[in-house]
């Protein structure tokens, strides 16, 4: 009965810090909430695996429970006898092979379902981005949008003063093509609940270099490196700033001007400033920051 009281206390403190938690939150288990379609996919996927793993668990949890309470040896028994066999138990047998087998086989379809859903690529992406990860930053380019006033392609380039801003639209299917100059690194935003390793050119073991996805709601996003690249690995972030199309395709155009106050085509903070479109349009990364290079400094 002492067991019984503890294992039910306990089963109220779970229930008593649950009720912090919202509906969504509690069917989430822990991950962020997406941003894309893609991710929506990959977390409903993770939801129900976890609801038929927490199924499963519940009832191997049951069998053990109800076997140590109600099959123990008794006092009196004789301490040489053997408990039912049942190792040619054929139906038990079988039950114990094929329901393992056909949980497998479903939890294979759902997530090879998911899978080609989300890694599904369209042949003609309204947006284009080229990833290039370098040690310890990032670079984000347009090569299919206009050039800017010197001709040269639109593009972000990171420093250890400045956070890149990797700028998207909303509602538009985004084609990222990855390439790292030196080491691997990995793709990472947590709103994406997607990661993907970026290697050095030329891709190594067959590794499809691009996803595309969707982004459904306007919003500044961390990115980060999730693959251990060397010192200053845990300081290569950056931001997705998502805007509003009408707001992208201005952002785009003002990349393409010149700045007067510097004689140079404008930047992506410039250009953001510019826009004057309150926080979406913030000039300086918002969800990280840049990192101090200075190893003496304390």
């Amino acid at each position: 009965m002492k067991r019984v009281g503890k294992v039910a206390a306990l089963a109220g403190l779970v229930a008593l810090l649950a009720t912090g938690c919202s509906g969504d939150e509690v069917l989430r288990f822990g991950w962020p909430v997406g941003v894309t379609e893609q991710a929506a996919k990959m977390r409903w996927l993770w939801t129900w695996s976890v609801i038929a793993a927490l199924v499963v668990g519940v009832i191997v949890w049951g069998l053990i429970f109800w076997s140590s309470a109600f099959h123990r040896r008794k006092k009196n028994a004789d301490p040489t006898a053997l408990p039912r066999q049942f190792q040619y138990n054929v139906p038990l047998e079988l039950f114990c092979v094929v329901l393992p087998l056909v949980m497998v086989c479903v939890l294979f379809f759902f997530t090879a379902t998911t899978e080609s859903q989300v890694l599904d690529k369209k042949p003609n992406p309204d947006v284009t981005v080229d990833v290039v990860a370098f040690q310890w930053n990032w670079e984000f380019d347009y090569p299919a949008e206009a050039k800017d006033a010197n001709g040269q392609m639109i593009k972000t380039i990171g420093s250890s003063s400045e956070i890149p801003l990797l700028v998207v639209p909303v509602g538009k299917t985004i084609q990222y093509n990855l390439r790292s100059t030196d080491v691997i690194h990995s793709f990472w935003v947590p709103e994406f609940n997607f990661k993907r390793d970026v290697f050095p050119y030329p891709e190594k073991n067959n590794q499809d270099s691009s996803f595309q996805n969707t982004i459904d709601r306007p919003g500044s996003f961390v990115g980060r490196c999730a693959e251990l690249c060397g010192t200053y690995h845990s300081m290569m972030n950056f931001e997705v700033r998502a805007l509003p199309a009408d707001e992208y395709a201005r952002y785009i155009q003002l990349r393409t001007q010149v700045n007067p106050a510097t004689g140079l085509p404008n930047t992506a903070a410039e250009a953001l400033a510019a826009l004057n479109c309150g926080e979406l349009c913030t000039p300086h990364a918002v969800t990280t920051e840049p990192f101090n290079t200075d190893r003496t400094a304390r």
